[in-house]
């Protein structure tokens, strides 16, 4: 008798969770649609497709000019970014980071052995 009493509220006991837990993630999404999370994240994933950054956006990010050298780069991109751990947004943190990312790959292309006209 207590074991098949014990089995129903463990049975309605799940019932009401999963009820629960369904109703807590409609309201997620519906909170996230009104916030524009989700079309934020959205967009944030088709960028990720094409080339996120310009060069020329990623030089402006981090205040440097074309014939700024990679170690003086490295510094403005640790100066930045510190200083947006610190006290900043994650966001600019993150565009700091996407600006780094963005020329390393063009001064790595740079250096590439052939690529010199000299």
């Amino acid at each position: 008798m207590a074991a098949k009493i014990l089995a129903n509220l463990i049975v309605m006991g799940g019932g009401i969770l999963a009820r629960a837990l369904v109703q807590a993630y409609r309201q997620a999404l519906q909170n996230a649609s009104k916030t524009g999370v989700a079309q934020e994240t959205l967009q944030n994933a088709v960028r990720k497709g094409s080339k996120a950054m310009t060069e020329q956006e990623a030089r402006q990010i981090l205040g440097v000019s074309e014939h700024s050298s990679w170690e003086e780069i490295a510094q403005k991109y640790d100066t930045l970014f510190e200083r947006n751990a610190k006290n900043g947004s994650f966001y600019l943190q993150s565009k700091v980071h996407r600006a780094k990312e963005c020329l390393e790959t063009v001064y790595q292309e740079k250096d590439k052995p052939g690529d010199n006209a000299g």
